[in-house]
C-alpha cells in the first residue's frame, strides 16, 4: 500500500495523461495497421500462394492482447517507476506476448493440418476431417499447456516441481482413469489407420450405419432404421469392421430348383440360359453356372456373379433384372421351378397293382 502511494506520488497529472494517450494511440495505430495489412494480403491472395495465405492467418489471429502490450510497454516510459513496478510490468508485458504468440502458433498449426488434411476434391474428405479434427485437439492442448508453463514460469512459479508433481499425480490419475485413455489412444488409432471414416456404411457385431462421429472417447453410428448407436472407440477396434464404403465390385451367389420330371435336354441348357440372363445385363461379370445338386424336392441350380459397383441399389435392380429373364425363359421352354412337395402314402392306400393278363386269368380258372 505504501508503494502504491508513493508511485502516485511520483508522477504528475500530466504523465499519467501522457502515458494513458500513449496506451490508446498505440493500440489504435497497432489496430488500423493491421488492418491495412489483411486488406493489402487479401489483394494479393491466390489459391496456390501457400506463404500469403499463412502471413494472412497469422496476422488475422493478432488480437488485442499483443496491441495492450506494446501499449503498456510504451506508456510506461512516460511513468515514473519503482523497480518492483518495473519488473511487474515487464512480467505483464511478456505474459501478454506468450499469449498471443500461443494464439499465432495455434492459427499456424490449423493453417498446416487443414492444408494437410482437407484438400478440396480428395476421396477421403471424411478421413482427412476425422484426422484433422483429432490432431487438432491433441495439438492445441499440448501447446497451451506449453504456453500455461512458460506464463508460470515467467510469473516466478517453480516449474520444475510443478511439472514434477504432475507426472507423479499423472501416474495416479492414468491408473484411474485407463479406460478413457485406451479409448483416447483408439480414437488416435482410428485417425492414424483410418479403418473407417465419417461417411462410410459399416457393420459391427452385426449393427449396421452409417459413421457420423469419431469423437476422443466414442464413435456415433446412425443406424439403418434411424436411431444413433454409439460405440466406445476401445471396444470398436475389438470388434470385426465391415466397412461396404470401400467395396469396389459386389458378389452375387443365388440358386434356383427345377422340378425332377425337367427333361435332360433342357437341363443341360439351364446352366447357359442362366449365363445369358447374367451377360445381358451392363457392369456385370459372370463368374460361373452349374447343375449343383439333388435337392430334397428340386433339382438346384448354383450361379455366381460380380456387380461392377458398390452401389446396393443398382445391385438389387440388376439381380431383378436377372430373376426376371430367367422366369420368361424357364415359361417358353416349359420348365417350372421346383417348390418344396412330399407325398405321403398311408397304410392300406398303397398305389393299385397293374391289372392282370386276360389270357393268364383264363388259363387259371
Amino acid at each position: 500500500m505504501n508503494q502504491l502511494h508513493q508511485f502516485l506520488r511520483a508522477n504528475t497529472t500530466q504523465d499519467w495523461l501522457l502515458a494513458l494517450a500513449a496506451l490508446v494511440c498505440a493500440m489504435l495505430a497497432f489496430e488500423l495497421t493491421r488492418r491495412l495489412i489483411l486488406r493489402r494480403l487479401k489483394r494479393m491472395s491466390q489459391p496456390d500462394n501457400l506463404a500469403v495465405q499463412l502471413f494472412m492467418s497469422v496476422v488475422s489471429a493478432t488480437r488485442v492482447l499483443l496491441s495492450m502490450a506494446v501499449g503498456i510497454y510504451i506508456a510506461v516510459q512516460f511513468l515514473n517507476l519503482s523497480p518492483a513496478l518495473h519488473k511487474m510490468t515487464d512480467k505483464v508485458f511478456l505474459v501478454l506476448l506468450l499469449l498471443q504468440s500461443g494464439l499465432w502458433a495455434g492459427q499456424v498449426l490449423d493453417f498446416w493440418l487443414r492444408k494437410r488434411f482437407l484438400s478440396t476434391g480428395s476421396e477421403l474428405d471424411g478421413a482427412h476431417a476425422m484426422t484433422h479434427s483429432l490432431l487438432s485437439f491433441l495439438g492445441r492442448v499440448v501447446l497451451w499447456s506449453l504456453v500455461a508453463l512458460l506464463v508460470l514460469d515467467n510469473l516466478g512459479l517453480n516449474v520444475t516441481a510443478l511439472v514434477a508433481s504432475l507426472g507423479i499425480g499423472g501416474v495416479a490419475v492414468a491408473l484411474a482413469v485407463q479406460n478413457i485413455l485406451g479409448d483416447l489412444f483408439a480414437s488416435l488409432s482410428i485417425a492414424v489407420d483410418q479403418p473407417f471414416v465419417i461417411g462410410d456404411s459399416i457393420v459391427v457385431d452385426g449393427l449396421a450405419g452409417k459413421v457420423e462421429h469419431v469423437g476422443l472417447k466414442t464413435t456415433r453410428i446412425r443406424a439403418l432404421s434411424g436411431e444413433q448407436i454409439v460405440f466406445s472407440n476401445n471396444d470398436l477396434l475389438k470388434s470385426r469392421i465391415h466397412n461396404y464404403k470401400r467395396m469396389e465390385e459386389r458378389r452375387a451367389l443365388f440358386t434356383l430348383g427345377v422340378t425332377y420330371d425337367t427333361p435332360h435336354e433342357k437341363l443341360a441348357q439351364i446352366a447357359g440360359w442362366i449365363r445369358s440372363a447374367i451377360e445381358s445385363q451392363e457392369g456385370v461379370r459372370f463368374e460361373r453356372a452349374h447343375f449343383k445338386t439333388f435337392g430334397p424336392s428340386s433339382l438346384d441350380f448354383e450361379a455366381v456373379y460380380f456387380v461392377l459397383s458398390p452401389d446396393y441399389s443398382k445391385f438389387m435392380d440388376i439381380q431383378q433384372a436377372i430373376n426376371l429373364e430367367l422366369v420368361r425363359v424357364f415359361a417358353e421352354q416349359g420348365i417350372e421351378f421346383a417348390f418344396p412337395t412330399q407325398t405321403v402314402y398311408l397304410a392300406g392306400q398303397l398305389p393299385n397293382p397293374a391289372p392282370a393278363d386276360p389270357a393268364a386269368q383264363a388259363a387259371n380258372s
